[in-house]
Formats: C-alpha cells, sequence, structure tokens
C-alpha cells in the first residue's frame, strides 16, 4: 500500500511538472520527503541487485556502456537516463519506470551518483557492485580539496556489499582499491580493476600529471582485469586474460574509449556473480568477452558526451567539458581544422563556480583557425584564456541563445562544435531542439 500511494503522488507531480516545464527531479524531492524508504524498498526486490558508477568525470557516458552491455545479453536494466545523479533524481526516474503499484520491471539498476549526494543514497540503499572511476580537479569550490572527493568515494566501497571496480591510473581510486582489498581479506567485497598499457599513459593525464611529471609503470600499479592496449580512430584494443580483442567504437571522446575498459570489466563482474541468493531469478548465462566487446562496439556517446546531431545539413557536436584533464582530453579527441569551434562556459552550481582551472588547460590547438563564438556567464573569462594562447575570437556573447543564432548564422556551410560546461550544455541542447532532432532526456 505505502509504494502505491508514494507511486501515485509521484506520478501525479511528474504530469503536473511537465505541464509546467518543471524540473525532472521534482517527482523525486516529493516522494523522498513523504516516504524516505520508497526507494530502499523498490531496488530492494531487484534479483542482481544495485550497480553505482560514481567518480568525477565520465559517470553519465560510461553508465549509459554498462547498461547497454547488460541489455545486449538479456537482462531489464532500470536507471537513471537522465543523468539527474541526486538521489532525488534516482527516485524520480524509479517514479517514471515503476508501476502503479510501485514495482520495477527489471533486473538491475544501474545508477549514476554524484560523488557527495551518493552519501544519501547508500545510507539507504547499499549497492552491490561500484565502479570508482577518477578523482580530478572538478568542483573545488563544492568539495574544497580533492582529497574530499576520494574520501567520498572511499565511503561508496565501503557500503559495497560485493564487487569493486576501481580505476588503476588513477592514484587516489587505486588506493581505495587497496583499502578496500585489505579490508576484505580475500572476501567480499571483491575489487578487480581497469587500466592502461605503458604507451597510453601519456594520452590520459591525470591531474598529478600536471605536477608530477610522469606516471608509474605497470609494474608499479599491479595487474589490471581490464586494459586498453591499443587507441585509434574510432577503434579500440582491449586486453583481458591475456587475449586482446580489438573493436570498432561509436563512442566520440578518447576519455569515452578508457571508460569502456570501466564498462566492460563491471559487466564481466556482474556476470561472475549472478542473481542475489534468494531471489527466485534464473541466472543469465555468463557472456564471453567477445560477446561484451561487440555489445559495446554498438554503444553511442550520452548527450553532451561528444553527442553528435545535425544543423542545416552539417554536423554538430557536443563536447561536455568540466576540469583541466577533461578539457584537456576534449581538444585532443577531435581533429581541430575545416570546423567552427564555439565554447560555451557557465558558472552556476552544477558547473562549479569556480573557473580558474581554465588556466591549467593548452589551447594551442584552437590557434590556427581560432575560435568563432565564446559565450556562457563566463565568456569573457574564456575569451581572456583563448588570448593568452593566442587563439583568435571573432564573437563574444554571454546569452547562450544569442550566440548560438549568430554561430548558427555565420557558420552555414561548416561542421560546428561547441565545448559546454553541464548548464550551458543542457540550455544549448534545449535550443537546438526546435532546430533539428535532438534526443529527449527529460
Amino acid at each position: 500500500m505505502r509504494d502505491l500511494i508514494s507511486a501515485t503522488i509521484g506520478k501525479t507531480v511528474r504530469a503536473a511538472a511537465r505541464l509546467r516545464g518543471g524540473g525532472s527531479a521534482l517527482p523525486g524531492l516529493v516522494v523522498e520527503k513523504v516516504d524516505p524508504g520508497f526507494l530502499a524498498r523498490v531496488l530492494g526486490r531487484l534479483p542482481y541487485g544495485v550497480v553505482a558508477v560514481s567518480g568525477t568525470n565520465g559517470k553519465t557516458t560510461t553508465t549509459k556502456m554498462v547498461v547497454e552491455m547488460l541489455e545486449a545479453e538479456g537482462l531489464r536494466v532500470f536507471t537513471n537516463r537522465t543523468g539527474s545523479n541526486f538521489s532525488r533524481g534516482v527516485v524520480a526516474a524509479a517514479i517514471q519506470e515503476c508501476s502503479a503499484t510501485g514495482k520495477l520491471d527489471a533486473d538491475i539498476a544501474v545508477l549514476e551518483l554524484d560523488e557527495a549526494h551518493a552519501m544519501y543514497f547508500i545510507d539507504r540503499v547499499p549497492p552491490r557492485f561500484t565502479l570508482l572511476l577518477n578523482v580530478l580537479r572538478d568542483q573545488l569550490d563544492r568539495f574544497g580539496e580533492i582529497d574530499t572527493t576520494a574520501g567520498f568515494l572511499q565511503r561508496i566501497a565501503d557500503a559495497t556489499t560485493e564487487g569493486v571496480v576501481v580505476n588503476r591510473e588513477d592514484r587516489l581510486v587505486r588506493a581505495i582499491g587497496e583499502r578496500t582489498a585489505e579490508r576484505a581479506g580475500g572476501g567480499q567485497p571483491r575489487v578487480l580493476s581497469f587500466g592502461l598499457s605503458d604507451d597510453l599513459l601519456a594520452t590520459f593525464p591525470s591531474d598529478d600529471d600536471f605536477h608530477a611529471g610522469a606516471s608509474a609503470t605497470a609494474e608499479d600499479r599491479g595487474p589490471a582485469d581490464v586494459t586498453l592496449t591499443g587507441l585509434g580512430d574510432h577503434t579500440a584494443v582491449f586486453r583481458v586474460d591475456d587475449v586482446d580483442h580489438a573493436t570498432g567504437l561509436r563512442l566520440e571522446g578518447l576519455y569515452n574509449t578508457f571508460n569502456a575498459a570501466a564498462a566492460l570489466a563491471t559487466v564481466r563482474m556482474i556476470f561472475a556473480a549472478g542473481p542475489l541468493p534468494g531471489k527466485h531469478a534464473e541466472r543469465a548465462p555468463e557472456p564471453s568477452t567477445a560477446a561484451l566487446v561487440t555489445a559495446l562496439s554498438t554503444v553511442r556517446p550520452a548527450f553532451g558526451r561528444g553527442e553528435q546531431l545535425e544543423l542545416d545539413g552539417q554536423p554538430l557536436e557536443l563536447v561536455l567539458v568540466k576540469n583541466p584533464a577533461g578539457f584537456r582530453l576534449g581538444l585532443a579527441s577531435f581533429a581541430s581544422g575545416g570546423v567552427s569551434t564555439m565554447i560555451a562556459i557557465n558558472d552556476q552550481y552544477a558547473d562549479g563556480r569556480d573557473m580558474s582551472w581554465l588556466w591549467d588547460v593548452d589551447f594551442g590547438s584552437l590557434a590556427e583557425d581560432g575560435v568563432d563564438t565564446v559565450s556562457g556567464t563566463r565568456a569573457w573569462d574564456m575569451a581572456l584564456r583563448l588570448e593568452h594562447d593566442d587563439v583568435a575570437v571573432a564573437h563574444v556573447e554571454e546569452d547562450l541563445a544569442r550566440a548560438l543564432a549568430g554561430f548558427r548564422d555565420r557558420t552555414p556551410n561548416t561542421p560546428r562544435r561547441i565545448f559546454c560546461t553541464y548548464t550551458a550544455m543542457l540550455e544549448l541542447r534545449r535550443a537546438l531542439a526546435e532546430l533539428t532532432d535532438v534526443e529527449d532526456i527529460w
């Protein structure tokens, strides 16, 4: 009866919010207030449990990869598809997808969780599996120190009941894995890792690399269960159990290729574990690594994460940027020639207020063709930063709608690319939805 009442309230609020143009997380906020135990009851029935994906960068696309690989092997997956990664966003997603009686038609939940707001979630729903991606210098005005972020991820690992997957190449995340394995003492949770071959380390810099120079060798970092060993134009090679698996990828961006190794390690762990005891669920056959890599090859980017649209008969790419390492990899992932470029930088809460990290990014690759438009609440800061790298900026317009209109008018016959922070990306997608086909994430 409680599930029925809460589901009814949530669905009613959702319908009213959509009519008024409200946010996608509002139903979750209301249900959290009236029934704090709703999410734990709904997710507690899933035979394969809950997978939490957290870290500074890459959560949305990596979650999408894990979801689509599991679905390709026949599992029914519940996830927070909008990327709303606070607990209220997860509740809102559950409200949207559950039946009128509060039941989810799913075998497993794969949830992207904000590092800090995951603390609220794990107190109510301990994850069965956790994937920890990285700790980068992002939103320091919110968290203060990267050690604070690492502390949040440690608490998620501590709450995980069966398996943790960690990034071997991130010093702080690797340490979480080591502490978790030591605490488990060979029991639960089991710890797996994903990583890079030595010759790819320089391609994926961590924050430490901006200050500490060369990374450790593979011997210093220990073995990885899945290793990215080869990288090409929409191609990758993953080493698993000493066997190399080459594949094409539809994903955009170098960082998404590395995150694919994370997703592969996580899905292998899930299928190896099978359903929870006592759930009366049929165990899905454990797929081969080759089958999982084939499923991985079909995954498309999540919204705004190298997302490709079409505008006026020309391709338009949206590239989310959040911190120095992410922006650097974003610039390195795409050839700058033959493309008209716009940069949109906001400083709202979801972006982080402190934009001083822009000074740690080398924008020299944009110097030859320059930047057509710089926009957002911190447009002039971005323009000043580009000037210091001798990157010409043709137009500065703080208003995103006017900036997009001008950018479109001036670049009618060329491919376009927009690097943008999170809230700028959402506003641009809403404007673009009136001009072209854009996936509805709401």
